[in-house]
């Protein structure tokens, strides 16, 4: 019998369409992409419609000989690779590099056994609106990349590049980190009096958030908040405005107020008690799906996307077999099919009950939404994460276990809360408490939940309450956040820029450009990055414009949609562009590297020292180079002295993934290594070191807060490189092998700091007294601790 032949990207998704199709089809995986533009040269005729230059990609023709044969052999041939525009371009490389003449095309949104098999039942033509589009945005970046950087290599330095959306993303990073350098932060204060009802040990917080004659405007400005609020992804509540609302800038405010409050009686103005109701969240889209993994699991985008297409394009599931467990990933949009629908809603009424059912979180589609297949979710809803958690890797688990919550999640009922709002009357002051409690938990019973209960007790209008503390505290005003990998990937699909498919190459391309780096997980430019976005704002402006990029990709969207020709869109941009890149060659001054003078001499000539930056970061040498040929890497000093040798800690990177740290400058000598950002201050209790656990949040000291809750194998290696952590006498933990640490779970972090225990806190401060002397007796003694007993580190360090 005839065979037919099924031709996909990949090996493993294969792998699972063959054991769906039976004897009759042969199934292929073209490895990817056959043809690309050519790496020399622009590959694109500008003066011919711009009509590219495709070529076989190097050590692909055996591969292509191969699938020549195949299709001979067959009677028709069922080209499927993915359903997107990248997925239309292989499908067309293929139909042209193996001479096929009417082949079917077969689109599936998730490799199970129904829809494979559907989708060969129905097949279509190659859709020439969705190649196009796919064609224009390859040459587009093809032209932007290959005219400015050579310029970018001859002004700046060799191995820069540009890019149509790289330098978008790039110009989001530079433009928040002006705004956090320029940023003067203010000083408030806040008032918090701790209350309870008389003759009740149980207590409460409320805080100062007014003056009595201002309340009414704070109850009316909270009123509009609300009434205007667009329930967000969570469907959770509004940020409270200022208005009304008292300002404390100083201590000695503070200190007015509080004397004016000695003596005051504490009166309920107001007890108010109403049910909130809390939305379920929508299903996962790609943008949605990374930026949650990244918050959550702690994985990279790619990493994200890595995992998915495993999820997607087929597990082996023991007596179930090869099956796809995921939909396809790379989506914008929310909607969900109506079996789908049905499938989930069945199960959440069977599960948790009827009453725990919701409608569905779908979202209209935006302009820039393509809307082409549905959101992220298990294929079978029946197929429970722990059911399967033996066929999947640790990581496949989390991301499918995550899924299919979000799922799940999103088609239940709304949480219902009861809250309370109590206004309490202190002089001419006003002090306000809130509290809830959930009484149905609809799709949290599916969902973490990130916030705890606060219950208040029930009061009465008038009645009296009993003041047992009244807390000031000095705050300052916050610089926006730097972008982390989550909030750039949110930013950039909130201003239209870029597509699912390509969130993940854009971070990647800036981080491995050198543009940027990441200290504790939040991207900041590199000199190289600063300065490449300072030569692309002053002379292409529009190229890394947010409004203008994400108008060029709305237009791609019109040439899918058969709307716009795609030549037409391609000579439109390219007239303009031409005029920009002759304009910036003759401006363009090449930008002079910054050079910094230290107070050093070169052991060599007696010039000064300087710190240069070259291709692979900052380094120190001679500033009377090239007489003088006199250099040495650059280390970058905290000002924290090492709390076991007395050393500087310094600035290090981890060698495969280029992740900051801190070690001892002495090292291989001092071991002495930690990811928190240590300062020169040193604890007033302990005269220990202070470390800052994360960007924004308080120094604390590292015995009492750090140590207590880490294990040796959650710190660095001191060389940067994979360590093994091999279980020492007496200790309890695995071994592990890990080039970083593992990702801890998420954890609040409080500037009071915890009470270690008296074992601990002797041993914490007896080491770090005995590491400030600097006694190489001590040191030695010290080291040989750590490297004796690994589980004993922690408390050394």
């Amino acid at each position: 019998m005839a065979k037919k032949l099924v031709i996909v990207e990949s090996p493993a998704k294969a792998k699972t369409i063959e054991k769906f199709l039976g004897r009759d089809f042969e199934v292929r995986a073209s490895m990817g992409h056959i043809v690309d533009l050519p790496k020399k040269g622009l590959g694109v005729n500008t003066r011919k419609d711009f009509a590219p230059k495709y070529e076989v990609i190097e050590k692909k023709d055996k591969l292509i000989d191969e699938l020549k044969a195949a299709s001979k052999r067959a009677d028709e041939v069922f080209l499927a690779p993915d359903p997107d525009r990248e997925g239309e371009f292989i499908a067309w490389s293929l139909q042209n590099v193996l001479g096929l003449k009417n082949p079917h095309r077969a689109v599936f949104n998730e490799i199970t056994k129904h829809a494979v098999q559907d989708a060969i039942k129905k097949p279509r033509q190659i859709n020439e609106d969705l190649f196009n589009a796919q064609q224009a945005r390859r040459v587009l970046d093809r032209l932007v990349g290959y005219k400015i950087s050579p310029l970018l290599w001859r002004r700046i330095q060799s191995g820069t590049s540009a890019g149509r959306v790289q330098s978008v993303a790039l110009r989001l990073i530079c433009d928040r980190e002006s705004e956090i350098q320029a940023f003067v932060p203010e000083e408030y204060w806040s008032i918090t009096a701790t209350l309870s009802k008389q003759k009740s040990s149980e207590r409460f917080e409320a805080s100062l958030i007014s003056r009595l004659a201002d309340l009414s405007a704070v109850n009316s400005a909270d009123q509009e908040a609300e009434a205007n609020v667009g329930s967000n992804n969570e469907g959770n509540g509004s940020k409270a405005s200022k208005k009304g609302r008292i300002k404390i800038s100083s201590q000695e405010e503070a200190d007015t107020i509080l004397a004016e409050l000695k003596g005051a009686a504490y009166n309920v103005l107001k007890y108010e008690e109403r049910e909130q109701r809390r939305q379920a969240p929508f299903p996962y889209t790609t943008s949605t799906l990374q930026q949650d993994a990244s918050s959550r699991l702690y994985f990279k985008p790619k990493r994200t996307m890595s995992l998915a297409q495993q999820l997607y394009e087929g597990i082996e599931l023991g007596e179930r077999g090869q099956q796809g467990l995921i939909t396809y990933m790379r989506t914008d949009s929310t909607r969900i099919s109506d079996e789908a629908q049905k499938m989930v809603k069945g199960f959440v009424a069977q599960e948790y009950g009827k009453e725990y059912v919701g409608a569905g979180r779908m979202s209209k589609a935006k302009a820039t939404t393509q809307d082409a297949h549905e959101a992220i979710r298990p294929t079978d809803v029946t197929i429970l994460p722990q059911s399967i958690k033996s066929f999947l890797t640790p990581d496949q688990f989390k991301l499918y276990n995550l899924i299919w919550n979000r799922f799940v999640a999103s088609f239940m009922a709304a949480a219902i809360f009861d809250t309370v709002r109590v206004d309490i009357g202190a002089k001419q002051y006003v002090f306000r408490a809130t509290g809830s409690n959930l009484r149905f938990p609809g799709f949290y019973a599916v969902w973490p939940r990130e916030e705890d209960e606060k219950l208040l007790p029930r009061m009465q209008v008038d009645e009296t309450l009993d003041l047992h503390k009244l807390k000031p505290e000095q705050h300052f005003t916050q610089p926006p956040p730097r972008f982390t990998e989550a909030s750039l990937i949110k930013q950039l699909e909130e201003e239209g820029i870029g597509r699912p498919s390509t969130y993940v190459p854009i971070i990647s391309t800036i981080q491995d450009r050198g543009y940027v780096e990441q200290e504790q997980r939040r991207f900041m430019p590199t000199w190289l990055g600063a300065t490449v976005n300072e030569v692309m704002n002053k002379h292409f402006p529009e190229i890394v414009d947010t409004g203008f990029t994400a108008e060029m990709e709305r237009k791609l969207d019109d040439v899918e949609e058969g709307r716009r020709s795609w030549i037409e869109f391609l000579r439109t941009f390219y007239g303009d562009f031409k005029s920009t890149m002759e304009k910036a060659e003759a401006e363009m001054d090449r930008v002079q590297k910054p050079v910094e003078e230290l107070d050093e001499k070169c052991p060599d000539c007696g010039r000064n020292l300087v710190i240069r930056t070259g291709r692979f970061g900052r380094f120190i040498s001679c500033s009377g180079f090239p007489e003088c040929r006199y250099g040495r890497s650059f280390v970058n000093k905290t000002g924290a002295l090492c709390p076991l040798c007395g050393g500087d800690l310094v600035e290090r990177k981890t060698k495969q993934r280029k992740r900051l740290f801190y070690g001892c400058n002495n090292y291989p000598t001092c071991n002495f290594a930690i990811w928190e950002k240590p300062i020169p201050e040193t604890c007033p209790n302990c005269n220990g070191l202070m470390v800052i656990p994360k960007v924004g949040q308080d120094p604390v000291c590292y015995n009492e807060v750090i140590v207590p809750r880490r294990s040796a194998d959650e710190e660095p290696s001191p060389d940067g490189t994979t360590k093994k952590v091999t279980k020492a006498k007496g200790s309890t933990r695995k071994k592990a092998t890990s080039e970083a640490p593992k990702a801890e779970t998420k954890r609040k972090t409080t500037t009071t700091r915890k009470k270690s225990t008296a074992s601990t806190t002797r041993k914490a401060t007896t080491t770090t007294k005995r590491a400030s002397s600097r006694s190489s007796a001590t040191t030695s003694k010290a080291t040989k601790k750590v490297v004796a007993s690994p589980s004993k580190r922690n408390v050394a360090e």
